[in-house]
């Protein structure tokens, strides 16, 4: 089958496409950019074109079955006019043309962010409220309108299904994504502090999974959570320096400490060119929320695999990749190295 994924350079799309290689498919790679570790296939294709081009994607994706939109642009920032574009208008435009190159099916990467996860239930599932709280930060506003974006290519015909991921993390990352640099770090033994609280992880692999079940099973329209296991990042900091023989982090800083520096701390990132102190960071930890990922298990038969399987894989990566310095798994460190071809979904 010929597939084609937008943002395939990416964190989620290196892995996506590999993903569909392994599983058969000629794949259609559309990035800006074409970096040196992008998968060099006789399966895969690469086309430069901007998310806004509408035409440009129309014609990447002539005699495409299946899409799969990853472009998305992350950021803490509470306002960001670019962020509010790529992710609201850049779905519409891919979504329009993917509708016009007669494609079976469009697969949508939203994010967990574009359900409220501040409200005081405690847990959030497909029918949880969503983010359209002005006080809300860009990201999170951005990916629910860019949902409602994708509707109305819906109702004009547009077969779509949407996923929405929670913090991705893990092998294989060229990058680092912001949860694996800070992984990174804390193997390294550099973190001897880190704030207090928790977060649903999932193995991006795992994500590239899901992306396909729901490209297969998904009903046309319909949210499905790809969650992992609820992560206390200050253990997975000493779980990764404990895999590497490094310093392990002391102490977890109390959240209501933290609360308190943000509005010192945040003007002063914001001077380095950094969003990672900010009220969007400080808020996630806060939050805490229950993911339910039952509609997914259910209805696509996701199985995402443990924390410790992934936090395992990934120190096994960047010390491979040399994104680890001199920090390399200690001899007798618990883990065994996984295959990314390693069966972790066991569809339905």
């Amino acid at each position: 089958m010929k597939v084609a994924v937008t943002g395939a350079a990416g964190f989620v799309g290196t892995n996506l496409v590999e993903r569909l290689v392994a599983d058969g498919h000629d794949v259609v790679a559309v990035d800006r950019v074409s970096p040196a570790h992008c998968l060099d296939h006789p399966h895969v294709t690469w086309r430069r074109a901007d998310v806004f081009d509408q035409d440009a994607l129309a014609e990447a994706f002539a005699g495409v079955d299946t899409v799969y939109h990853l472009v998305a642009m992350i950021t803490l920032k509470q306002a960001d006019d670019l962020a509010w574009r790529v992710n609201t208008a850049g779905v519409a435009a891919t979504a329009r043309a993917a509708l016009a190159a007669g494609v079976r099916r469009f697969v949508h990467c939203s994010s967990i962010h574009s359900f409220d996860q501040y409200t005081d239930s405690g847990t959030v599932d497909e029918t949880s409220a969503r983010s359209d709280d002005p006080a809300l930060p860009v990201y999170d506003r951005s990916k629910w309108a860019g949902e409602q974006e994708l509707r109305k290519v819906i109702a004009d015909g547009l077969d779509a299904v949407i996923c929405n991921p929670t913090g991705v993390y893990g092998p294989v990352d060229h990058g680092l994504s912001r949860i694996n640099g800070m992984l990174r770090d804390g193997a390294q033994g550099k973190v001897p502090l880190f704030p207090e609280g928790s977060f649903d992880l999932v193995d991006v692999r795992d994500v590239a999974i899901g992306l396909t079940l729901a490209a297969e099973h998904g009903v046309t329209g319909e949210n499905y959570l790809l969650g992992g296991e609820q992560v206390r990042i200050f253990d997975a900091m000493r779980t990764v320096a404990g895999l590497c023989g490094r310093f392990r982090a002391l102490a977890a800083i109390p959240l209501p400490v933290i609360k308190a520096i943000v509005p010192v701390a945040e003007p002063i990132s914001r001077l380095f060119g950094s969003d990672l102190v900010s009220r969007a960071s400080i808020s996630a930890l806060l939050a805490q929320p229950t993911v339910d990922i039952t509609k997914a298990t259910e209805h696509l038969g996701y199985r995402p695999r443990s924390s410790s399987r992934t936090l395992a894989d990934l120190v096994a990566f960047l010390a491979e990749s040399g994104q680890m310095g001199s920090a390399r798994p200690s001899s007798g460190a618990p883990f065994t190295p996984v295959l990314p071809d390693s069966p972790a979904i066991t569809p339905v």
